[in-house]
C-alpha cells in the first residue's frame, strides 16, 4: 500500500526519519531527471546535473520543517526549489567556463562514448535545447515536467498553479509548436 504524498510530508515535516526516507526516494527520481532535462550533460556525463538534484534534495529536507499545506502539492515547492537550483547552476557556469585538466590517464579502456557518438548527442542536445528555447517559458516547463519527468498533469498543473485540463493543453499547444518549429529537420536529427 502507498502512503499519500500528504501523509509522508505531514511526518517527515514531525522528524519521522522512516517517512523522510520514503519521500525523498519518491521524489528524487523526478528531481534527477528534471535537472538533466534543463542541464543536460556536461563532458559526456550528468555529473553536474545529479549534483545540483542532490542540493535540491537537501534544500527539501531544509525546508521540510517550515512546509504548510495551502492546497498545493509538497511537489510544487520541491519543483519551485529546483527551478531556482537549476538557474543558479546555469548562472554559475556561465561565470565559471573553464577547462578541465586530467592529470594521469585512466588505467583501463574508457566506457564513455567515442567523439563521433559524442559530437552527435551534443549536437542533438544543442538542438534540442534551442527549440526548446523557442517555447515560452510556461510551455516549456510543462513540456519538461512532463515529457522529461513524467509528472502526471494534476502534478504539474499543482507546480504551476494550473489545472491538469490546462496542462493537458498547453503541452499539446506547445508539442505542436515544436514540431512545426522542427520541421522537415525532425528526420534529420540523428537518433
Amino acid at each position: 500500500m502507498t502512503v499519500p504524498e500528504a501523509e509522508l510530508v505531514r511526518r517527515a515535516a514531525g522528524s519521522d526519519p522512516v517517512a523522510t526516507a520514503a519521500l525523498l526516494a519518491r521524489l528524487r527520481p523526478g528531481v534527477v531527471r528534471y535537472c538533466r532535462a534543463h542541464l543536460g550533460r556536461v563532458g559526456g556525463a550528468y555529473t553536474t546535473a545529479d549534483d545540483i538534484a542532490q542540493e535540491v534534495c537537501l534544500a527539501t529536507l531544509r525546508a521540510l520543517p517550515r512546509f504548510r499545506d495551502e492546497g498545493r502539492p509538497f511537489s510544487a515547492l520541491v519543483y519551485r526549489i529546483a527551478a531556482n537550483k537549476v538557474a543558479d547552476a546555469q548562472r554559475a557556469a556561465m561565470r565559471h567556463l573553464s577547462v578541465t585538466l586530467v592529470d594521469v590517464p585512466p588505467d583501463g579502456p574508457d566506457a564513455a562514448p567515442g567523439p563521433e557518438q559524442a559530437v552527435l548527442a551534443t549536437d542533438r542536445a544543442r538542438w534540442l535545447s534551442a527549440l526548446l528555447g523557442k517555447l515560452s517559458p510556461v510551455h516549456r516547463e510543462i513540456v519538461v515536467l512532463r515529457v522529461a519527468v513524467g509528472l502526471p498533469a494534476e502534478e504539474v498543473g499543482g507546480v504551476l498553479g494550473m489545472s491538469a485540463a490546462a496542462v493537458r493543453m498547453a503541452q499539446s499547444r506547445a508539442l505542436a509548436h515544436l514540431r512545426a518549429l522542427a520541421g522537415d529537420t525532425l528526420d534529420e536529427v540523428p537518433a
